[in-house]
Protein backbone atom coordinates (compact mmCIF):
# COMPACT_ATOMS: atom_id res chain seq x y z
CA UNK A 1 0.00 0.00 0.00
CA UNK A 2 2.71 2.27 -0.14
CA UNK A 3 2.46 3.03 -3.56
CA UNK A 4 5.39 0.35 -4.50
CA UNK A 5 5.59 -1.72 -7.79
CA UNK A 6 5.01 -5.19 -7.28
CA UNK A 7 5.00 -7.88 -9.76
CA UNK A 8 2.58 -10.96 -9.46
CA UNK A 9 3.30 -14.20 -11.14
CA UNK A 10 0.61 -16.13 -11.59
CA UNK A 11 0.92 -19.50 -13.22
CA UNK A 12 -2.08 -21.02 -15.03
CA UNK A 13 -3.08 -24.29 -15.87
CA UNK A 14 -4.55 -24.71 -19.31
CA UNK A 15 -7.11 -27.75 -20.88
CA UNK A 16 -5.47 -28.93 -24.07
CA UNK A 17 -6.74 -31.69 -26.30
CA UNK A 18 -5.75 -34.73 -25.60
CA UNK A 19 -2.08 -35.43 -26.66
CA UNK A 20 -0.63 -38.57 -27.55
CA UNK A 21 1.72 -40.41 -24.92
CA UNK A 22 4.87 -39.97 -27.44
CA UNK A 23 4.23 -36.16 -28.10
CA UNK A 24 6.19 -34.21 -25.77
CA UNK A 25 4.48 -32.64 -22.67
CA UNK A 26 2.91 -28.60 -23.25
CA UNK A 27 5.27 -26.04 -21.39
CA UNK A 28 3.40 -24.06 -18.98
CA UNK A 29 2.96 -20.06 -19.69
CA UNK A 30 3.80 -17.46 -16.61
CA UNK A 31 1.25 -14.30 -16.88
CA UNK A 32 3.14 -11.27 -15.53
CA UNK A 33 1.37 -7.91 -13.78
CA UNK A 34 2.53 -4.50 -13.26
CA UNK A 35 1.10 -2.17 -11.27
CA UNK A 36 -0.13 -1.22 -7.90
CA UNK A 37 -2.23 -3.71 -5.59
CA UNK A 38 -3.55 -0.71 -3.63
CA UNK A 39 -7.01 -0.88 -4.21
CA UNK A 40 -7.27 -4.84 -4.33
CA UNK A 41 -6.05 -4.38 -0.67
CA UNK A 42 -8.04 -1.81 0.11
CA UNK A 43 -11.50 -4.18 -1.43
CA UNK A 44 -10.67 -7.11 0.51
CA UNK A 45 -10.39 -5.21 3.53
CA UNK A 46 -13.57 -3.58 3.24
CA UNK A 47 -15.24 -6.74 2.75
CA UNK A 48 -13.87 -8.60 5.43
CA UNK A 49 -15.08 -5.85 7.93
CA UNK A 50 -18.09 -5.74 6.90
CA UNK A 51 -18.23 -9.81 6.74
CA UNK A 52 -17.27 -9.30 10.68
CA UNK A 53 -20.19 -6.82 11.45
CA UNK A 54 -22.70 -8.89 10.11
CA UNK A 55 -21.42 -12.28 11.80
CA UNK A 56 -21.30 -10.16 14.93
CA UNK A 57 -24.90 -9.25 14.77
CA UNK A 58 -26.03 -12.00 13.61
CA UNK A 59 -24.30 -13.65 16.47
CA UNK A 60 -25.31 -11.39 19.07
CA UNK A 61 -29.00 -11.56 18.02
CA UNK A 62 -28.80 -15.51 17.91
CA UNK A 63 -27.61 -15.19 21.91
CA UNK A 64 -30.60 -13.21 22.79
CA UNK A 65 -33.02 -15.62 20.77
CA UNK A 66 -31.24 -18.42 22.73
CA UNK A 67 -31.09 -16.47 26.61
CA UNK A 68 -27.86 -16.61 26.99
CA UNK A 69 -27.63 -13.11 26.72
CA UNK A 70 -29.68 -10.55 28.94
CA UNK A 71 -30.88 -7.04 27.62
CA UNK A 72 -32.81 -5.06 30.39
CA UNK A 73 -35.91 -3.62 29.42
CA UNK A 74 -38.24 -0.79 31.14
CA UNK A 75 -39.90 -3.19 33.36
CA UNK A 76 -36.62 -4.02 34.84
CA UNK A 77 -35.32 -1.02 35.37
CA UNK A 78 -38.89 0.19 37.17
CA UNK A 79 -38.11 -3.12 39.41
CA UNK A 80 -35.08 -2.12 40.12
CA UNK A 81 -36.02 0.86 41.49
CA UNK A 82 -38.37 -0.79 43.58
CA UNK A 83 -35.91 -2.46 45.64
CA UNK A 84 -33.72 0.05 45.38
CA UNK A 85 -36.68 2.58 47.17
CA UNK A 86 -36.97 -0.47 49.38
CA UNK A 87 -33.87 -0.74 50.65
CA UNK A 88 -33.63 2.97 51.85
CA UNK A 89 -36.94 2.79 53.47
CA UNK A 90 -35.08 0.05 55.18
CA UNK A 91 -32.08 1.78 56.06
CA UNK A 92 -34.32 4.42 57.30
CA UNK A 93 -35.87 2.07 59.98
CA UNK A 94 -32.19 1.32 61.16
CA UNK A 95 -30.96 4.81 61.17
CA UNK A 96 -34.85 5.45 63.34
CA UNK A 97 -33.83 2.48 65.63
CA UNK A 98 -30.27 3.50 66.20
CA UNK A 99 -31.77 7.30 67.03
CA UNK A 100 -34.17 5.37 69.08
CA UNK A 101 -31.32 3.69 71.49
CA UNK A 102 -29.42 6.57 71.46
CA UNK A 103 -32.58 8.87 73.36
CA UNK A 104 -33.40 8.65 76.54
CA UNK A 105 -36.33 8.50 78.49
CA UNK A 106 -37.89 9.66 81.85
CA UNK A 107 -38.78 6.93 84.14
CA UNK A 108 -41.36 9.00 85.81
CA UNK A 109 -44.76 8.40 84.34
CA UNK A 110 -45.86 11.85 84.86
CA UNK A 111 -42.57 13.36 82.96
CA UNK A 112 -43.37 10.58 79.75
CA UNK A 113 -47.08 11.97 79.76
CA UNK A 114 -46.02 15.58 79.28
CA UNK A 115 -43.70 14.91 76.68
CA UNK A 116 -46.45 13.16 74.80
CA UNK A 117 -49.11 16.12 75.24
CA UNK A 118 -46.17 18.29 74.26
CA UNK A 119 -45.76 16.55 70.96
CA UNK A 120 -49.64 16.30 70.04
CA UNK A 121 -49.63 12.27 70.98
CA UNK A 122 -52.14 11.08 73.09
CA UNK A 123 -50.69 10.91 76.95
CA UNK A 124 -52.13 6.51 76.99
CA UNK A 125 -53.45 4.05 74.44
CA UNK A 126 -55.87 1.57 75.76
CA UNK A 127 -54.10 -1.60 77.59
CA UNK A 128 -50.72 0.82 77.72
CA UNK A 129 -48.97 0.87 80.84
CA UNK A 130 -46.00 3.45 82.08
CA UNK A 131 -43.26 0.82 80.32
CA UNK A 132 -44.99 0.93 77.12
CA UNK A 133 -45.50 4.69 77.15
CA UNK A 134 -42.06 4.78 77.57
CA UNK A 135 -41.08 3.07 74.25
CA UNK A 136 -44.10 4.84 72.76
CA UNK A 137 -42.81 8.56 73.49
CA UNK A 138 -39.21 7.09 72.32
CA UNK A 139 -40.06 6.01 69.14
CA UNK A 140 -41.97 9.32 68.34
CA UNK A 141 -38.99 11.36 69.70
CA UNK A 142 -36.89 8.68 67.02
CA UNK A 143 -38.69 10.42 64.34
CA UNK A 144 -39.77 14.08 64.78
CA UNK A 145 -37.49 16.89 63.99
CA UNK A 146 -35.09 18.83 65.92
CA UNK A 147 -37.35 21.71 66.45
CA UNK A 148 -40.19 19.51 67.70
CA UNK A 149 -38.06 17.81 69.92
CA UNK A 150 -36.69 20.89 71.17
CA UNK A 151 -40.44 22.02 72.29
CA UNK A 152 -41.47 18.78 73.55
CA UNK A 153 -37.68 19.36 75.82
CA UNK A 154 -38.66 22.66 76.86
CA UNK A 155 -42.46 21.42 78.23
CA UNK A 156 -40.71 18.55 79.83
CA UNK A 157 -38.50 21.61 81.37
CA UNK A 158 -41.70 23.30 82.60
CA UNK A 159 -43.09 20.26 83.74
CA UNK A 160 -40.04 19.89 85.98
CA UNK A 161 -40.48 23.53 87.04
CA UNK A 162 -40.93 23.93 91.10
CA UNK A 163 -44.30 24.85 92.07
CA UNK A 164 -45.94 25.31 95.81
CA UNK A 165 -49.28 24.02 96.87
CA UNK A 166 -51.10 24.68 100.35
CA UNK A 167 -51.20 21.40 102.64
CA UNK A 168 -53.24 20.43 105.04
CA UNK A 169 -53.08 21.11 108.60
CA UNK A 170 -52.39 17.79 109.61
CA UNK A 171 -48.80 17.72 107.23
CA UNK A 172 -48.32 20.97 109.17
CA UNK A 173 -48.61 19.46 112.69
CA UNK A 174 -46.36 15.96 111.54
CA UNK A 175 -43.86 18.13 110.30
CA UNK A 176 -43.12 19.87 112.92
CA UNK A 177 -43.43 16.80 115.83
CA UNK A 178 -40.87 15.46 112.97
CA UNK A 179 -38.62 18.16 113.73
CA UNK A 180 -39.07 18.67 117.27
CA UNK A 181 -38.63 15.02 117.55
CA UNK A 182 -35.45 14.79 115.01
CA UNK A 183 -33.43 18.29 115.64
CA UNK A 184 -32.03 17.05 119.49
CA UNK A 185 -30.90 13.45 118.08
CA UNK A 186 -29.38 14.92 115.21
CA UNK A 187 -27.37 17.42 117.77
CA UNK A 188 -26.29 14.36 119.91
CA UNK A 189 -25.30 12.36 116.58
CA UNK A 190 -23.00 15.04 115.44
CA UNK A 191 -21.53 15.52 119.03
CA UNK A 192 -20.62 11.96 118.52
CA UNK A 193 -19.43 12.60 115.02
CA UNK A 194 -16.77 15.09 116.39
CA UNK A 195 -15.87 12.99 119.54
CA UNK A 196 -15.29 10.11 117.07
CA UNK A 197 -12.98 12.40 114.77
CA UNK A 198 -10.67 12.92 118.15
CA UNK A 199 -9.70 9.76 118.71
CA UNK A 200 -6.48 8.34 117.41
CA UNK A 201 -6.35 6.40 113.94
CA UNK A 202 -4.36 3.53 115.55
CA UNK A 203 -7.28 3.60 118.44
CA UNK A 204 -9.69 3.23 115.22
CA UNK A 205 -7.42 0.51 113.38
CA UNK A 206 -7.75 -1.45 116.41
CA UNK A 207 -11.42 -1.06 116.67
CA UNK A 208 -11.69 -2.30 113.20
CA UNK A 209 -9.64 -5.27 113.58
CA UNK A 210 -11.71 -6.31 115.97
CA UNK A 211 -14.99 -6.21 114.86
CA UNK A 212 -13.38 -8.14 111.76
CA UNK A 213 -12.04 -10.67 114.28
CA UNK A 214 -15.39 -11.24 115.62
CA UNK A 215 -17.05 -11.35 111.91
CA UNK A 216 -14.45 -14.16 111.13
CA UNK A 217 -16.08 -16.29 114.64
CA UNK A 218 -19.19 -15.86 112.75
CA UNK A 219 -20.97 -19.21 112.43
CA UNK A 220 -24.46 -20.28 110.80
CA UNK A 221 -26.53 -21.47 113.99
CA UNK A 222 -29.58 -22.63 112.62
CA UNK A 223 -31.44 -23.03 109.85
CA UNK A 224 -34.90 -23.65 108.34
CA UNK A 225 -37.19 -23.73 105.01
CA UNK A 226 -39.27 -20.16 105.51
CA UNK A 227 -41.93 -20.94 102.60
CA UNK A 228 -42.41 -23.22 99.46
CA UNK A 229 -41.66 -19.76 97.32
CA UNK A 230 -39.35 -17.35 97.53
CA UNK A 231 -38.73 -15.53 100.65
CA UNK A 232 -38.66 -11.85 99.92
CA UNK A 233 -37.42 -9.77 103.44
CA UNK A 234 -37.01 -10.71 106.59
CA UNK A 235 -36.92 -8.51 109.82
CA UNK A 236 -35.59 -9.07 113.52
CA UNK A 237 -37.68 -7.89 116.28
CA UNK A 238 -36.29 -5.11 118.92
CA UNK A 239 -35.92 -7.20 121.53
CA UNK A 240 -34.51 -9.81 118.95
CA UNK A 241 -36.45 -13.02 119.81
CA UNK A 242 -38.53 -12.72 117.09
CA UNK A 243 -37.93 -12.87 113.20
CA UNK A 244 -40.47 -12.18 110.68
CA UNK A 245 -40.64 -13.29 107.21
CA UNK A 246 -42.20 -12.28 103.72
CA UNK A 247 -42.53 -14.57 101.20
CA UNK A 248 -43.94 -14.44 97.32
CA UNK A 249 -46.87 -17.36 98.39
CA UNK A 250 -48.53 -14.01 100.23
CA UNK A 251 -47.73 -15.52 103.60
CA UNK A 252 -46.07 -13.60 106.01
CA UNK A 253 -44.30 -15.82 109.30
CA UNK A 254 -43.05 -14.90 112.53
CA UNK A 255 -40.27 -17.70 113.97
CA UNK A 256 -38.98 -17.57 116.97
CA UNK A 257 -35.29 -16.40 117.55
CA UNK A 258 -32.72 -18.68 118.02
CA UNK A 259 -34.89 -21.93 117.68
CA UNK A 260 -36.19 -21.51 114.20
CA UNK A 261 -39.75 -22.48 115.25
CA UNK A 262 -42.60 -20.98 113.72
CA UNK A 263 -44.89 -19.33 116.28
CA UNK A 264 -47.81 -18.08 113.95
CA UNK A 265 -48.50 -17.36 109.99
CA UNK A 266 -49.99 -14.30 109.05
CA UNK A 267 -52.44 -14.69 106.26
CA UNK A 268 -54.15 -11.65 104.56
CA UNK A 269 -52.06 -10.72 101.22
CA UNK A 270 -53.24 -12.80 97.71
CA UNK A 271 -50.02 -12.00 96.03
CA UNK A 272 -46.59 -11.44 96.47
CA UNK A 273 -45.47 -10.01 99.62
CA UNK A 274 -42.76 -7.54 99.00
CA UNK A 275 -41.67 -7.03 102.84
CA UNK A 276 -42.23 -6.98 106.55
CA UNK A 277 -41.10 -4.53 109.04
CA UNK A 278 -41.55 -4.62 112.87
CA UNK A 279 -42.76 -1.57 114.86
CA UNK A 280 -39.80 0.17 116.99
CA UNK A 281 -40.62 -0.90 120.42
CA UNK A 282 -42.68 -4.37 119.62
CA UNK A 283 -42.37 -6.35 121.91
CA UNK A 284 -40.38 -4.38 124.73
CA UNK A 285 -43.03 -1.93 125.47
CA UNK A 286 -46.07 -1.89 123.24
CA UNK A 287 -48.99 -4.09 124.67
CA UNK A 288 -49.32 -7.27 122.19
CA UNK A 289 -52.80 -5.95 120.81
CA UNK A 290 -50.72 -2.96 119.64
CA UNK A 291 -49.90 -2.85 116.52
CA UNK A 292 -46.39 -4.46 115.85
CA UNK A 293 -45.94 -5.15 112.40
CA UNK A 294 -46.36 -3.63 108.73
CA UNK A 295 -46.65 -5.39 105.36
CA UNK A 296 -46.82 -4.37 101.98
CA UNK A 297 -47.84 -6.24 98.39
CA UNK A 298 -47.28 -6.25 94.51
CA UNK A 299 -50.73 -5.43 94.44
CA UNK A 300 -50.65 -2.37 96.16
CA UNK A 301 -52.02 -3.50 99.67
CA UNK A 302 -50.56 -2.64 103.32
CA UNK A 303 -51.92 -4.32 105.83
CA UNK A 304 -50.87 -3.95 109.96
CA UNK A 305 -50.39 -6.68 112.29
CA UNK A 306 -50.58 -6.92 116.25
CA UNK A 307 -49.17 -10.31 117.88
CA UNK A 308 -52.08 -11.96 119.11
CA UNK A 309 -53.94 -12.45 115.78
CA UNK A 310 -53.20 -13.84 112.67
CA UNK A 311 -55.66 -11.44 110.37
CA UNK A 312 -54.66 -7.79 109.72
CA UNK A 313 -55.84 -5.38 112.19
CA UNK A 314 -55.86 -2.53 109.62
CA UNK A 315 -55.30 -1.94 105.93
CA UNK A 316 -54.00 1.39 104.53
CA UNK A 317 -54.78 2.47 101.17
CA UNK A 318 -53.85 4.82 98.44
CA UNK A 319 -51.19 3.13 96.45
CA UNK A 320 -52.59 1.78 93.10
CA UNK A 321 -49.81 -0.13 92.16
CA UNK A 322 -47.12 -2.45 93.50
CA UNK A 323 -45.44 -1.35 96.63
CA UNK A 324 -42.03 -2.91 97.49
CA UNK A 325 -41.07 -2.15 101.05
CA UNK A 326 -42.34 -0.39 103.77
CA UNK A 327 -40.69 1.27 106.90
CA UNK A 328 -41.43 2.82 110.31
CA UNK A 329 -40.43 6.03 111.34
CA UNK A 330 -38.04 5.77 114.55
CA UNK A 331 -40.75 6.71 117.13
CA UNK A 332 -43.11 4.06 116.04
CA UNK A 333 -45.84 7.14 115.12
CA UNK A 334 -45.80 6.82 110.91
CA UNK A 335 -44.81 4.35 108.86
CA UNK A 336 -43.33 4.95 104.85
CA UNK A 337 -44.65 3.06 101.68
CA UNK A 338 -42.77 3.68 98.36
CA UNK A 339 -43.45 1.64 95.24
Amino acid sequence: LNHSVYVSIETQKVKCPEIPEDSAPAVKKSRLFYGSLEEKERQRITMETASSATTGSDALKAGIRAGNINISSGETMEMEERVSERQLEALAEFERRRRARQITVSTDDAEVKAGLRALGEPITLFGEGPADRRERLRSVLSVVGPDDEERAKRSRDECLQTWYHEGPASLKEARLWLARYSLPRSMRRLEAARALKEVAEATKTIRQQELHKSLRNLNNFCSQIGDDRPISFCHFSPDSKMLATASWSGLCKLWSVPDCALIRTLRGHNTNVGAVAFRPQAGVSLDRSDVSLASCAADGTVKLWNLESDEPVADIEGHSDRVSRVSWHPSGRFLGTTW
